[in-house]
């Protein structure tokens, strides 16, 4: 009965991150009307959350053995419910920002902690049924999202978005406190801080670059030295792991093909496919003017279109292996992002939702692939580390591809602002930019094996 209740929890603190994640998108519009901001550079409310959770990710794991995860998770859940609050109570973009930090800073330990308690708490031959109980929220969440988000934009306010999460996290805090494991608190082991530091760093200093490109307020010299530093942060993140024997992340580890390949090209494809929710409300608000519900309503096609594909990924890639399909399916995913900068006011609807339908499943086929054939190989201690790499270059990823787009679309609103329907035509413009980017990732996959066609892995959450 306790197993099953720690299923539960987890589970719960999965609904709301993914929530959260797509419930957010389609207020953004709203969101910037209120606070005085132009519904074009709103990409820092999702930058924060996303590049917060990348940051801390990589020290989840020894804060949990340290503390324990009970007190971890618990934790996590105070912050994110705190932030929430800080979010919903937020008079300018910049307290707003600053309160998605707050959040991202407890999303970050949420998943990767319940996860780990669940790990503990079930023999190996139950642990993937348990997540695959957990990843049914996971599903739910961006299921609901996006409609959920519009209805409370267009018949409340936006603030409630964020209030919402308040009953389930204060909920989810007692049963945290009550159900987790109360005493697995694990032998202290090192931690690299410098590492982490130089990581974190690096991060940080090249996503804000990117963000402050989008015009946000700083200047070009800012934007340069903050993209110097966060390169060399890196580099000395790089030989820092070369010589130090408890690294974050072992150099080893990049010696598997199929890691590499899987990180780099994780990392290229998500710049379009971490950029489309955040365009995607936008057209349909600003380009097309659209209600917040209705738009809401159109993008359960994207995740309609991803859930009815992703049972296909296995069999794919069974017959056509690996490179072939991440090869193909990255073309058709630039070309699909590429093809929803066609929209216009006078498109029939069921066309603008069957372009929305075959996105998601192309973009729920990158997904399932990417993430099985980055793992693929790992095995024993490096299996974990591996798990945490990926987890950090997805929300890392995410952060990049939103501040790119924003700054690509920030750099189209101001070359045609004297145009009428400029808003309009830099959405079109952001679109095809931003997929003609995402076919990158065809030349990062074309470097795996031709004969990888080990089956995807059933137990990984899409994403």
């Amino acid at each position: 009965m306790a197993s099953e209740r720690l299923l539960w929890l987890v589970a719960v603190g999965f609904f709301m991150q993914t929530l959260d994640a797509t419930i957010l998108n389609t207020a953004l519009p709203s969101m910037a009307a209120s606070l005085g901001e132009s519904p074009l550079q709103m990409q820092s409310v999702i930058v924060a959350y996303a590049l917060t959770t990348a940051m801390l990710i990589p020290a989840t794991g020894w804060v949990a053995d340290r503390f324990g995860t009970r007190r971890i998770y618990t934790a996590a859940m105070a912050l994110f419910v705190l932030g929430s609050v800080l979010c919903a109570l937020a008079p300018s973009l910049q307290f707003l920002v600053g309160a998605r930090v707050v959040q991202g800073v407890g999303g970050a330990m949420m998943l990767p902690v319940g996860r780990l308690a669940v790990l503990r708490a079930y023999p190996r031959d139950a642990f993937i049924r348990a997540m695959s109980f957990i990843a049914i929220p996971g599903q739910v969440g961006p299921l609901l999202g996006p409609a959920l988000g519009g209805w409370l934009v267009e018949y409340a306010s936006w603030h409630w978005i964020f209030w919402i999460n308040v009953p389930v996290g204060v909920v989810g805090i007692w049963a945290a406190w009550r159900w987790m494991p109360k005493s697995d608190a694990q032998p202290p082991r090192p931690f690299d801080g410098v590492g982490f530091s130089l990581l974190a760093t690096g991060m940080v200093g090249v996503s804000l670059a990117l963000d402050g490109l989008s015009g946000i307020g700083m200047g070009r010299a800012l934007v340069t030295v903050l993209l110097v530093f966060g390169m060399a942060s890196l580099a000395a993140y790089w030989l820092h792991a070369l010589r130090t024997p408890t690294p974050l992340f072992a150099p080893a580890l990049f010696q598997v093909r199929s890691l590499r390949v899987g990180l780099m090209g994780n990392l290229f494809a998500r710049l379009g496919s971490g950029a489309a929710p955040f365009l995607v409300p936008l057209m349909l608000q600003v380009g097309l003017g659209l209600s917040p519900f209705h738009a809401g309503s159109m993008m359960l096609a994207m995740v309609i279109g991803s859930m009815l594909v992703k049972r296909m990924a296995v069999r794919t890639v069974l017959r056509y292996g690996y490179k072939r399909v991440l090869q193909v399916n990255s073309v058709l995913l630039g070309l699909m992002i590429a093809c929803l900068g066609w929209i216009h006011p006078g498109q029939p609807m069921w066309l603008i939702l069957l372009q929305l339908f075959i996105f998601g499943g192309i973009n729920s086929m990158q997904f399932s692939a990417m993430n099985s054939v980055t793992l693929k190989d790992m095995t024993g201690e490096s299996a974990s580390s591996g798990n945490s790499l990926l987890s950090m270059v997805q929300m890392l990823a995410m952060s990049m591809g939103v501040a790119v787009a924003g700054a690509v679309l920030a750099s189209y609103a101001d070359l045609w602002q004297a145009r009428e329907g400029y808003k309009l035509l830099a959405l079109q413009a952001t679109f095809v930019t931003v997929g003609v980017m995402t076919l990158a990732a065809t030349l990062v996959f074309s470097q795996l094996d031709a004969d990888e066609r080990i089956a995807p892995t059933p137990d990984r959450p899409e994403g």
